[in-house]
């Protein structure tokens, strides 16, 4: 697994890089958003620990930039700030990073977050099972999800990893109210570190790729005071 650590202070970035090493992982530093940006392009690593605080472009906007060209893969993004605002915290995480690493924080925790993320895209098992609805169709083995466009033609969904393991769970199971909880739970198991909230972030990204109306859904509904189903009444 290859890891980008993006963070300006030479000290912290040594003991982290150091501390995954150990791990068995393989690093590679950057000291700033720009840089951050090229090395992402060209080396596509599965995990970015990123600083809120950076020169020239800070975090968010370097977050922001990776999940709207995300490129062959989609990157996990562990955010790491000295703040421990609440304020923070949900910006962080409505700009796309999956999970929230306060300053100062143990090696020991560190690994934990960084294994818990990596193991995300390793859970699903492949099973022979598709789910059909009147405007998708979604091949588990085959890991495609298609969209049913007019009578006679399919458009094949874009998705990442972690949004068609979120279609499959709602798509197996149409007008289930999920909780942020239950979701979690589903995807992520034990493994999960961080604020449910970000449940809600990979949830309106998965709107904008099947919604024809992301701020209408029709498909992805929100249900105040629980979570979310998934209807298609065809």
């Amino acid at each position: 697994m290859e890891i980008l650590i993006v963070e300006d202070e030479p000290e912290i970035a040594k003991l982290i890089q150091l501390t995954l090493e150990n791990e068995g992982f393989s690093c590679q530093q950057s000291r700033d958003g720009l840089s951050a940006l090229q090395i992402f392009q060209q080396q596509q690593p599965d995990l970015i620990i990123l600083d809120l605080m950076l020169p020239g472009l800070d975090g968010l906007e370097v977050c922001a930039r990776i999940r709207q060209k995300p490129g062959p893969k989609d990157p996990y993004i562990l955010m790491l700030t000295a703040k421990g605002e609440e304020i923070d915290r949900v910006i962080g995480l409505s700009t796309g990073a999956d999970d929230y690493l306060v300053k100062p924080f143990s090696p020991r925790e560190l690994v934990a977050r960084v294994r818990a993320l990596l193991r995300r895209s390793l859970r699903q098992g492949g099973n022979s099972l598709v789910y059909r609805t009147p405007h998708f169709i979604v091949d588990i083995d085959q890991r495609t999800a298609q969209r049913q466009l007019y009578p006679n033609e399919l458009e094949t969904l874009d998705l990442t990893t972690l949004e068609f393991n979120l279609l499959s769970t709602f798509i197996s199971q149409p007008n289930r109210a999920w909780n942020r909880t239950q979701l979690i739970d589903k995807l992520w198991g034990d493994d999960f570190f961080g604020d449910e909230r970000v449940v809600d972030t990979h949830v309106a990204r998965l709107r904008k790729k099947i919604e024809p109306d992301p701020a209408n859904p029709t498909f992805i509904k929100t249900v105040i005071g629980v979570g979310y189903k998934f209807e298609d009444p065809g």
